[in-house]
């Protein structure tokens, strides 16, 4: 329970102020416990990072495996796989990791967020092999890269609105630079 509520808070608190904002008196503060009490549940800023990427990279990862489920054909999955991981950018629990991913990690927590990410590339390559893609793991990488570039934009403010972002990246995905 008091896990839950530390785990919350440090969400809160790197959503709204990225890595700095993520302190042991805050996280005490907003949870109302005293500040040792926090050590108990967490060594360090780290260990909150691991533990965050932990229990909410499998939530997104679930979500776009469900979307590509629910997607009729390979070139549907695809747009699927696209459109769900940046739909997914406004969620304060992907502002939380991000914020994180950017800022200092040890190794242990940047190979856990490889890891994972890893695990989203490999969902997308039966769909980009039934395309007849020759080298489909080298395609989802791409095409995660074309993913990745998107969500930055969008993060960033970008002049662009975020569903223009979006379907250029699922006609880049699709259609790649012919448009």
């Amino acid at each position: 329970m008091q896990r839950d509520a530390l785990l919350d808070a440090a969400r809160s608190l790197l959503s709204e102020g990225g890595t700095e904002a993520l302190t042991f008196p805050a996280l005490a503060e907003r949870t109302g416990l005293a500040r040792s009490s926090v050590y108990e549940y967490f060594r360090s800023r780290a260990a909150v990072v691991e533990e965050l990427c932990a229990v909410d990279f499998p939530v997104w990862a679930a979500e776009v495996e469900d979307a590509m489920a629910a997607a009729a054909d390979p070139e549907a999955k695809i747009e699927a796989y696209v459109r769900s991981q940046l739909a997914l950018v406004g969620d304060r629990r992907h502002r939380a990791v991000v914020a994180i991913s950017s800022g200092e990690l040890e190794a242990g927590a940047r190979e856990k967020i490889r890891a994972a990410h890893g695990g989203l590339v490999a969902m997308v390559v039966e769909a980009l092999r039934a395309l007849g893609h020759a080298e489909p793991r080298l395609s989802a990488l791409l095409l995660q890269g074309v993913v990745d570039a998107a969500v930055r934009r969008i993060e960033l403010g970008a002049a662009e609105d975020p569903g223009t972002i979006a379907e250029a990246a699922v006609a880049m995905a699709l259609r790649g630079v012919r448009g």
